[in-house]
């Protein structure tokens, strides 16, 4: 499952700088998750790191993207060798 950010997002920056896959950016209002770059930071740490920095709680999985953990790992793998390339 990709991770989104809801509309209690206070835009404070803490969590775009921490994404290891480029996968937050600034949206109309407040920040939002690409969910075909949102691995939830499997491959590179153990949990979400926005999850973990959030200070609003703001940012749940999202319902509508589910995916295995094991889809997570070749997502990862695709977008880490897309940017060696």
């Amino acid at each position: 499952m990709a991770l989104l950010i809801t509309d209690d997002c206070i835009n404070c920056d803490v969590c775009e700088p921490e994404c290891p896959n480029d996968a937050i950016s600034m949206g109309a209002e407040f920040y939002q998750i690409d969910p075909h770059k949102c691995t939830e930071c499997v491959g590179h740490f153990d949990e979400p790191q926005c999850v973990a920095l959030c200070p609003v709680a703001c940012i749940p999985f999202n319902p509508e993207w589910r995916e295995t953990r094991e889809e997570l790992q070749a997502k990862y793998e695709k977008l880490t060798a897309a940017k060696a390339a």
